[in-house]
């Protein structure tokens, strides 16, 4: 209860301190219609961010073993632990993406949320009842009983890749999205960014995974009301809901109920397909899921936690769906009001990028556009500024749009939105690190206090590489959407493959799940990165990508506004999941009946 108070302390003090300010400005027409970020918004950021690493640290002073550090427990609130599940997996790559793909591409992408109530009784009924008979720290523990000690181990190392690859992408987007919020030079993103994990790794190092549940919560109400008030604004400026298109915007893709092909980016079939298996996944297989599940009661209390889990991502989605068309019918009003100096500018901008890239095979730097059409550094910017794509509008709204105070308290949710997920990812990574090599391995028992102190350090190792790491990402191509199945959905399903194996395979055999594994990582591989393979062998090989559906094109990048060109995807990224499970069962399963039966022949866990 005192954390619950403390919790509601903070929530109140920063829902009133822009309150605050609005009154204090009231009388002041310079307030009332500038844009940007002020010294208001960044009060409220700060007090939110003192108040989560407060929190941590408040929480931390009543632990007292690895129990309360790893699973707070294991009897806490089905609906803490399902907002908390919420959070975990929504994360500022869909807080962004969803806005932004439906925005930019159209809202087909949200039907897959009709497999939920399919997800729910599989999840629900199938797997939760087995999951909770063993209660286990990591859910590799599981892996080891039927298969041995080196599938615990591979378990878990693919969910540490899969997880410092997820969390890296997702403070790169976080960073760009606060960079845009900020207004300030895209240089600064390796500095937001470290911000960022640094006050995620604090609070989480500290407080364990109660401190990741709790701070969820008030991350999920402050996300939440962010997009509730992005609607809010838009629908006061058209004075009504005028912003609902009541026919399909030319500047949306096809998008069918049944796929043209494997290359049709999105359709309702492979939406609600990709969904499924990538919740089911994700949720019985990854240490991030697993690992809340066990901080529950039994398995009627972590039924629940799904329940509202599930329940909560539809309302969300559904309204970021809103958030996103909303914002497409603002972005395409304060177009057509461009004074024509500018949309001359615009093209001006697109057609020496087109033409100096067809004679020099690369696109001009800054240095070169501003000679060539002589401009200066201010006028590249605006033009940019002009360009910019559908995943950069939600946080260009926020930061320009938003009255004082309250713009503070939405950049404090997006903010929320990206810790909620590093600090998830930290904490499940040390839990897998402690008990599945750490513990695992050792002779003489650690006592609870040093345990405490070897997990602390490591999520604060952990989170370093992260940081570290974001950088890599934006040398996978595509917006938020495509990019997140990309590089998260590699490994999802050759993970959810080895529990496959482990708890329902009737004969198996280990070169059958190492062939299973191998299989489906590969064709994860393939099927994720088909397009940068066929440009690769366009570019090095003359090779045609039009033979395999491949076509070269040209897109703007959604964060500069820097034109490149690339092959689109053969294969859609809705295949990814869906393609890797399927390679991985069928061969997992066929080598597992061609060899002789096996049975593990030590059954003890502590026998490597």
């Amino acid at each position: 209860m005192k954390i619950l108070s403390l919790l509601l302390a903070v929530l109140t003090l920063l829902l009133f301190s822009p309150m605050v300010g609005l009154l204090a400005a009231a009388d002041t027409a310079e307030a009332a219609t500038a844009k940007g970020v002020h010294s208001l918004d960044f009060v409220v950021l700060g007090l939110y961010v003192i108040g989560t690493i407060y929190l941590g640290y408040y929480i931390s002073k009543r632990q007292k073993n690895r129990d309360d550090y790893f699973t707070g427990g294991g009897n806490m609130s089905p609906l803490l632990i399902g907002v908390s599940l919420f959070a975990t997996l929504l994360s500022t790559i869909s807080y962004l993406g969803l806005p932004g793909e439906a925005a930019g591409k159209g809202p087909v992408t949200f039907i897959g949320y009709l497999a939920h109530p399919l997800i729910f009784l599989l999840v629900g009924f199938l797997m939760l009842p087995y999951y909770m008979k063993h209660k286990v720290t990591s859910a590799y523990e599981l892996l080891e009983m039927r298969l041995g000690y080196s599938f615990r181990v591979l378990g878990a190392c693919l969910f540490l890749t899969l997880r410092l690859i997820w969390m890296a992408v997702l403070l790169h987007f976080a960073g760009e999205a606060m960079v845009t919020m900020l207004d300030v030079d895209h240089k600064w993103i390796t500095l937001v960014v470290a911000i960022i994990g640094l006050v995620a790794i604090i609070y989480t190092s500290m407080g364990g995974l109660q401190a990741v549940v709790i701070t969820d919560l008030m991350q999920t109400l402050l996300l939440y009301g962010g997009a509730i008030t992005v609607l809010a604004v838009v629908t006061i400026n058209f004075g009504g809901f005028s912003w609902i298109p009541t026919q399909w915007p030319s500047d949306w893709k096809p998008q069918p109920v049944l796929p043209e092909g494997l290359s049709t980016r999105v359709s309702w079939v492979g939406s609600l397909i990709t969904t499924l298996v990538w919740y089911v996944a994700t949720l019985c297989s990854d240490q991030t899921s697993v690992q809340r599940f066990m901080a529950t009661k039994d398995a009627t209390t972590a039924r629940k936690a799904l329940l509202y889990q599930l329940g909560l991502s539809i309302i969300v989605a559904g309204t970021l769906c809103l958030v996103g068309i909303a914002l497409m019918a603002h972005y395409q009003k304060e177009k057509a009001a461009l004074p024509a100096q500018q949309t001359a500018n615009i093209n001006m901008y697109s057609d020496l990028n087109t033409s100096f890239q067809i004679a020099n095979k690369r696109f001009p730097n800054d240095a070169e556009i501003q000679s060539e059409l002589q401009w200066d550094a201010a006028k590249l910017k605006q033009t940019r500024r002009d360009l910019i794509g559908s995943d950069q509008w939600f946080p260009r709204f926020i930061s320009q749009e938003i009255p004082i105070g309250l713009t503070g308290l939405v950049i404090a949710a997006m903010f929320a939105a990206a810790m909620s997920s590093l600090d998830s990812g930290v904490n499940s990574i040390t839990a897998v690190v402690m008990s599945d090599f750490v513990e695992r391995l050792r002779k003489n028992k650690l006592s609870d206090k040093h345990h405490l102190k070897i997990a602390r350090l490591i999520a604060i190792g952990v989170g370093v590489v992260v940081v570290l790491g974001s950088g890599l990402t934006e040398y996978i191509e595509g917006n938020i959407i495509a990019v997140t199945q990309k590089s998260v959905n590699l490994l999802t399903t050759p993970i959810f493959g080895l529990f496959f194996y482990a708890i329902f395979a009737k004969r198996v055999h280990p070169a059958g799940v190492w062939a299973g594994t191998i299989a489906g990582t590969l064709t994860a591989i393939l099927t994720a990165f088909s397009g940068q393979i066929c440009y690769w062998l366009y570019l090095n090989h003359g090779f045609d990508p039009t033979a395999i559906g491949g076509v070269i094109a040209q897109s703007i990048d959604d964060s500069t506004g820097i034109p490149f060109e690339y092959c689109t995807d053969p294969v859609s990224f809705q295949w990814i999941g869906p393609f890797a499970l399927s390679a991985n069962l069928a061969v997992g399963m066929t080598v597992s009946y061609l060899l002789p039966k096996w049975s593990r022949p030590d059954t003890t866990t502590n026998d490597s």
